[in-house]
This record gives structure tokens, sequence and C-alpha cells, in this order.
């Protein structure tokens, strides 16, 4: 192995929170990143390449595969979805669906002579690809990438005295989207100075139609999202997660978001998130009780917020140290 060529819909969270960090480790051979979402594949030198697919392949990219294959020192496909299960599910739209299935489904046909190996995001997903003997390979964000400004925290609510409470979910939510609405409804009731933003695409945007104090946003490409919260704070980040099979292979990414933002995370009790309570970090039932109850704690307790945002700190910290191994199962393939 000379080097190793990413393929993938990049820029993408996918990339930037397993894979960005880990190739720059030290030790590891050098490597460059190629957008599939053009017709054609980019001049790449296939000599000794190692190729990694991020989630998707494209007609163009397996053409290059199956053309370079005795050139190539292997192939990975990093996965961080159960697809299959939200393809077959309901909460994600027809559209996303179909292409869930020719970017990802379809391409397997043509694309599993050549694997050499498949790296997921939880034990769970793995389970759930049992044939194939996945290896498991858990969150690694560059500190960059959700402590932008360099500072190890400063936990506040707004200047103006408010609470904001965000809600950012990708459209195959939707039950969660149904899940908060009358949850929210009642915390903006009774705490006056509580705001909410929620980031919904046409389907999940009708759910919050009526409610004041509230900020409906469009979804937004992937780096226009990290810079956003360079220029603001949230203070308390809500992450619910319904029961379902999807939902079981969830890694929990979204504990870097909230990071990112400097927000008090609530999180589902789940197998994503964990269950243990010996944590400041905030997980709960799926019960519209108890997430009213916790919102309002921290909405009225500005010290609850900066303890439980310091703690998700700390976890996400953990997380970035794990991309100091770099890829491992590729160190002696080096030439």
């Amino acid at each position: 192995m000379k080097r190793i060529v990413v393929f993938g819909r990049i820029p993408n969270p996918t990339f930037d929170y397993y894979l960005a960090a880990r190739l720059d480790a030290p030790d590891m051979p050098p490597y460059e990143v190629a957008d599939i979402r053009g017709r054609d594949t980019p001049a790449l030198n296939a000599d000794g390449a190692f190729v990694i697919l991020c989630r998707y392949a494209s007609p163009s990219v397996l053409r290059w595969i199956e053309s370079n294959a005795k050139h190539l020192s292997g192939v990975g496909l990093f996965l961080d979805d159960d697809i299959p299960a939200v393809v077959t599910g309901k909460d994600a739209d027809f559209l996303y669906r179909l292409f869930l299935w020719y970017r990802a489904l379809w391409p397997l046909r043509r694309l599993n002579r050549h694997l050499d190996i498949v790296w997921v995001s939880t034990p769970h997903l793995a389970s759930r690809l049992a044939r194939v003997e996945a290896m498991v390979l858990p969150p690694a964000p560059a500190k960059e990438l959700w402590r932008g400004d360099g500072s190890d925290g400063d936990w506040h609510c707004q200047s103006n005295g408010d609470v904001l409470i965000g809600y950012h979910a990708t459209g195959v939510h939707l039950e969660e989207h149904r899940f908060l609405r009358p949850i929210i409804a009642e915390v903006l009731r009774a705490r006056p100075r509580a705001r909410f933003e929620v980031f919904a695409d046409r389907r999940a945007k009708a759910i919050w139609h009526g409610l004041d104090r509230v900020q409906i946003r469009e979804p937004m490409p992937w780096a226009e999202y990290l810079a956003d919260a360079n220029t603001r704070r949230i203070d308390i980040m809500l992450v619910p997660l319904s029961p379902s099979h999807v939902n079981e292979s969830r890694s929990p990414t979204k504990r870097i978001d909230a990071a990112r933002y400097k927000a008090a995370g609530v999180f589902s009790e789940s197998i994503a998130y964990g269950w243990s309570r010996d944590t400041e970090e905030l997980r709960i039932p799926y019960a519209a009780d108890a997430w009213r109850e916790v919102i309002l704690q921290l909405v009225d307790d500005d010290e609850l917020r900066r303890r439980v945002a310091g703690a998700m700190h700390q976890t996400v910290l953990q997380m970035t140290t794990a991309a100091d191994t770099g890829l491992e199962v590729l160190e002696g393939r080096q030439v």
C-alpha cells in the first residue's frame, strides 16, 4: 500500500467524524479524497492505492475499481447507518430511500467481489452484518471539528437572557419530530424565556407550524452547518431516539454536534448513548413526561446546564483521542 484514496459524497459528516482525523494520524500513508458527485472519476494514481468507499459508490467509481483492480492494494467500505432498515422503513421520504438504494445497496452486487474489509460505526451495526465480519470504527473527530474556537468551554445562556433549545435532525427522524412537538409546546408555555429552533425538511415543517418562539430552519450543507456554530451558542440540544431498527444502529455523533454549540445535551436512553446514570450526561427514557421535566430543569438552572455540557465535552474529547491510532488494520500494509 502506497497511498489511500477515499471516495464519497465529500465533504460530509461521515468522513469528518470517522475517517479524516484517523487518516491524519502519525504513520498513516498519504491520502487523497475524491468526490463522487461528478459524472467522471478524477485522475487518480491506482498503483498501490487502498480504496475506501465512504458510504456510497457511483457507476464511475465502480468502473474505476474494476479497471484498476490489479493495481490496487485493497478496497474497504465504511458504513455508519443500517441502510437496508432505512430503505425499508417509513420515516425517510421516498426520494431519499431511492437514493440510498441506488448509491449504497445496488453497487454492492458489483463491489462485493473486490471488498477486503468492511468498517462500521457500532457493534450493533456489525451484528446486523454478521456474515461480513465487519470491524467496528467508532467516531473519532478532530478536535478542531467541534472546538473550532480553541476554547475548552464557555457554557452560558444567550446574552439577552433567553434560553435557546435546539433540535437538529435529518429527514429520517419524522417520528422524533412528532414526539417533541407537544413537549416543546408545553415548555414554551411554561417558560417565557425559552426559545426553540428546529431543522426540518418539507414533511417535518408542518409539525412545527403554529408555535410562537419557534424558528424552523432549512437543512443546510455540511460546511455551512459547521460554520453556523462559530457565530453563536445553543443552550440545550435535544437528541431523542424512538425505538426502531434504524436507531438501534445509531452512533453517538450528536454528542459532537452538541459539543460544537457548547450545549447541554439531552439524549435518549439507547444502545447509542447508553443507560448508565452514573454520569452528569443526561440520558432519559423515551417518554414525554421525562423529557418535559428535564428540559424545564435545564431552562431554569444555568449551573446544571454548565455541568451537563462540561461532562459531554469530556466524553467528546475521549472520542477525539481515539483518532491517534489511525486505521490500525492498514498499518502493516504500507510499503
